[in-house]
């Protein structure tokens, strides 16, 4: 017998179930066929009950990382490559026209009106999106295979993004004050450290308590970024030429080097769209367009074009245009309001990044990790500790090595860019396999978005030797990880089921060979049906005993985000109703809870083999410690990763939400 804290395999961890697409996931509703958002009926966002609620929400936390870009994104425009963007009415015209541009096609008819129609039963997101291939490809597995790696490599940049967006966001909000005061340069880099110390330590305490002023704190940004940028548009209105997409065929047409060069900073003005998608459970598709259209999109061009009006009228404006559009007895509140504002489109990201890893933890692609849930209502506000900390100590090194926001972003592009690519061709994947779009169809809409997102992606990559390595390096790390993860899982998987038997044959070989049994339930939380859960297997050979009820559970967790509860729990009596031992099989989906005591209370009653009181229940759990073998699927330092993770793996006491009193802890040992 073994501690939880063994090093060991999560075999009784729901993610190993993830070796092929379960049956009974293609029964699961959802897509853009269905209901107003998938197939979960519960959401509020398929009413309009509380619409202009949800919408609210939906402005503070959906839209903060692309509602603070126009912090940086025109100052980096103007400072890229010793100022070859020149402050001339030209090329002024030519950078309003991009980002204008960039921001309607790829944010306003990409993500609004074409992405978000992918949903996963109401949830969004590039993991989901790869799930829901899975699900709608059956045995495709080719192009399975390939969804799912296009799905992790996005992740993966995902995590980078997750890195860069609290430093620079927070950093350039500060900056501000250099503006107001030009002595207090010194101040910047502590104060901003400061902030993000204290925003990382407060993850624990949960957002929900404070969630609720993230709407109105965003909604005054976007109407000060509407309020100062109208002023500048009308003292000089010929900056809604702008608007026009001629002026970007002069600014290439002139420049074509230069102009390449500056989309690696234009992209800045569309960092958060990814956003659009991922939070889509959380708000639903209808209020993030409401939103999107009635307020952010609005305050976004105007603030741009007043940024481009005041570069007009002062060149020398390009070293700070944002923070120089205000008066100067409002830039101090300006700075305060701004901070406020990039806190908050950082909590989005550290958010984000905490619900990416629970889906890659359902999904077979990470070990089990600790997920504390920090409100009793909402499911979705989680704080992984494993992920917190590792992105504080990320931030920190990226605010110390780079020190302000311009240096950080050279290295923001290719995140964005290579996420924005991914999310297109898993688009473009589905769209043709599911949704019966015409070959046609699918090559005018991969040309337009995919066309603008490569050339995006190709600018950046000049950034490469000047800071883009970051994201690729994060990317490729997280890559390993969650690869070798899923490689070992799966052979360790292999020789669990060798070693543990057959269920059905165990069952015979007790009724043919009974032992005493004692009052009581016990539980033995165990991947699938086909084996005997190992814990089991000891309890009658060495302890010669069983107990009086027997319940085998397992917890499937399938390629939807959510299963409804009436339709989660089926009852295996093993071919005897009189031996006391039953199997429960539960689906969930990847965003509900894991609660086994929860899932005993609704299975109470279901048969007559399930008569039995869940809080007096005691828990056998079966644990696999892992030493290195010679299996020649899996290279030495592989093998050396997989084992360190299996080491770290959170206890499944926590993440089944056991009783520690009623729970042991039962052990053996694999080579991998």
């Amino acid at each position: 017998m073994s501690g939880p804290d063994a090093p060991s395999t999560p075999s009784d961890d729901a993610s190993t179930n993830f070796g092929a697409p379960p049956a009974a996931a293609a029964n699961v509703p959802g897509g853009p066929a269905g209901r107003p958002h998938g197939g979960n009926p519960n959401h509020p966002a398929v009413t309009r009950t509380g619409l202009l609620g949800l919408a609210l929400g939906a402005i503070g936390v959906v839209f903060g990382d692309i509602g603070t870009s126009p912090l940086y994104a025109m100052q980096t425009v103007f400072a890229i490559d010793n100022h070859a963007v020149a402050p001339t009415p030209d090329d002024v015209f030519g950078v309003i026209s991009l980002v204008f541009w960039s921001i309607t096609v790829i944010v306003s008819v990409k993500y609004v009106v074409y992405i978000l129609r992918a949903d996963n039963d109401g949830e969004g997101g590039i993991m989901a999106l790869a799930a829901l291939i899975r699900e709608k490809l059956g045995s495709r597995r080719r192009r399975i295979a390939v969804a799912m790696v296009i799905g992790v490599i996005g992740a993966s940049l995902f995590y980078g993004d997750s890195l860069i967006t609290p430093a620079i966001s927070v950093l350039s909000a500060i900056e501000g004050v250099e503006v107001a005061a030009p002595g207090a340069h010194g101040i910047v880099l502590p104060l901003g450290i400061a902030i993000v110390t204290i925003l990382f330590l407060v993850q624990r305490i949960g957002t929900h308590r404070i969630g609720r002023f993230f709407g109105p704190v965003m909604v005054v940004w976007f109407v000060v970024l509407a309020a100062t940028g109208l002023p500048h548009i009308a003292a000089r209105p010929g900056i809604l030429q702008a608007l026009s997409p001629i002026h970007i065929f002069g600014f290439v047409g002139d420049h074509p080097y230069t102009a390449f060069i500056a989309l690696g900073a234009i992209v800045l003005a569309i960092t958060g769209a990814e956003a659009l998608y991922a939070d889509m459970g959380h708000f639903g598709r209808r209020p993030i367009r409401m939103s999107w259209f009635a307020v952010v999109f609005p305050a976004l061009t105007i603030n741009y074009l007043g940024q481009g009006a005041l570069i007009l009228d002062n060149p020398g404006a390009i070293a700070n245009p944002f923070f120089l559009l205000a008066p100067s007895w409002a830039r101090i509140p300006l700075v305060v309001l701004a901070t406020c504002a990039t806190v908050i489109a950082s909590q989005a990201v550290i958010s984000g990044a905490f619900s990416v890893s629970r889906q890659a933890v359902r999904l077979g692609f990470l070990p089990r990790l600790t997920v504390r849930h920090t409100s009793t209502k909402e499911s979705g506000q989680i704080y992984v500790p494993a992920v917190n900390w590792l992105l504080f100590a990320g931030v920190l090194i990226l605010m110390l090595t780079f020190g302000s926001s311009s240096k950080l972003a050279t290295a923001y592009g290719l995140a964005v860019t290579g996420t924005l690519l991914l999310t297109t061709t898993l688009f473009l994947i589905l769209a043709g396999s599911s949704w019966g779009w015409a070959r046609w169809q699918v090559v005018v809409v991969g040309v337009v978005f995919g066309g603008l997102e490569l050339t995006f992606f190709a600018a950046n990559l000049t950034k490469v030797a000047h800071g883009g390595w970051l994201p690729l390096l994060v990317a490729v790390v997280v890559v390993t990880v969650m690869m070798t993860w899923q490689r070992g899982r799966r052979v360790i998987t292999e020789r669990r089921l060798a070693a543990e038997g057959p269920l059905l044959a165990f069952v015979e070989t007790l009724r043919a060979h009974p032992v005493p049994r004692v009052p009581g339930t016990a539980v033995f939380p165990h991947p699938s049906k086909e084996t005997a859960p190992l814990a089991l297997r000891a309890n009658t050979q060495f302890n010669r005993m069983l107990h009086e009820h027997v319940v085998i559970v397992s917890v499937e967790s399938e390629n939807v985000p959510h299963i409804p509860t009436d339709q989660r729990l089926t009852v295996d009596e093993l071919g005897y109703s009189d031996d006391g031992i039953v199997y429960l099989a539960v689906r969930v989906g990847f965003q509900d809870e894991q609660d086994l005591p929860a899932i005993l209370r609704h299975a109470v009653g279901l048969s007559p083999e399930l008569e039995f009181n869940p809080d007096e229940a005691l828990y056998f759990l079966s644990r696999m410690t892992i030493e290195r073998g010679s299996d020649p699927r899996m290279a030495t330092w592989r093998k050396r990763l997989f084992m360190g993770l299996a080491h770290n793996a959170a206890s499944p006491v926590e993440a089944f939400r056991l009783p520690e009193d009623r729970t042991v802890v039962m052990g053996s040992h694999i080579r991998l």
